[in-house]
């Protein structure tokens, strides 16, 4: 059974198409996921159910025509419309993994990450991630209850330790100061 642990938000059906059960999907991930067999994950009446898409073509920028397996009516269709699309973490983490040079890890599992900077130590835990800005920003909430932002590059990024959940900075002078 999947749980909601496993799973990340990656797009949204918004309506049917045809007659034949494709549905426009926005997706915020590579395509090629589902292409390579991974299913996307839909809430069905609280249930997480995985599903495989049978085809899946461009329509915009962000815009999917996807067919599923047995979905095959514009009948069947209808019912996923408005749903939330989640993929599998690991199976997504895996993917990018394997398909892109540099390691890549899922934004949302750096929620409640520790960052600690070289110079100033302990900064505070990271409580949001920015992305809809041209620098992706974390939002670090300090001991003191302050927030703090961050900008997220790798060239400020010395290591990054999941076993203690915690991210080591070399951020650069002052730039704590303008927060």
């Amino acid at each position: 059974m999947i749980t909601e642990e496993e799973i990340t938000s990656v797009g949204k059906l918004l309506k049917t198409h045809a007659l034949k059960g494709e549905l426009n999907m926005l997706l915020d991930i590579d395509p090629g996921y589902l292409e390579d067999d991974n299913p996307v994950v839909l809430d069905i009446d609280g249930i997480y159910v995985p599903f495989y898409a049978q085809s899946i073509r461009t329509k915009g920028t962000f815009s999917y025509l996807v067919k599923f397996d047995g979905i095959d009516s514009e009948i069947e269709a209808k019912k996923l419309v408005n749903k939330t699309v989640y993929a599998l973490r690991s199976r997504l983490k895996e993917y990018m993994l394997e398909n892109y040079d540099e390691e890549y890890a899922l934004y949302d599992d750096l929620i409640d990450w520790t960052i600690k900077d070289v110079n100033s130590g302990e900064i505070g835990k990271v409580v949001e991630i920015d992305t809809n800005t041209e620098n992706e920003l974390f939002i670090v909430e300090t001991p003191e209850g302050n927030t703090v932002y961050i900008p997220l590059t790798e060239d400020f990024i010395e290591k990054m330790d999941e076993d203690t959940k915690t991210i080591h900075m070399h951020l650069p002078e002052g730039l704590l100061d303008i927060n």
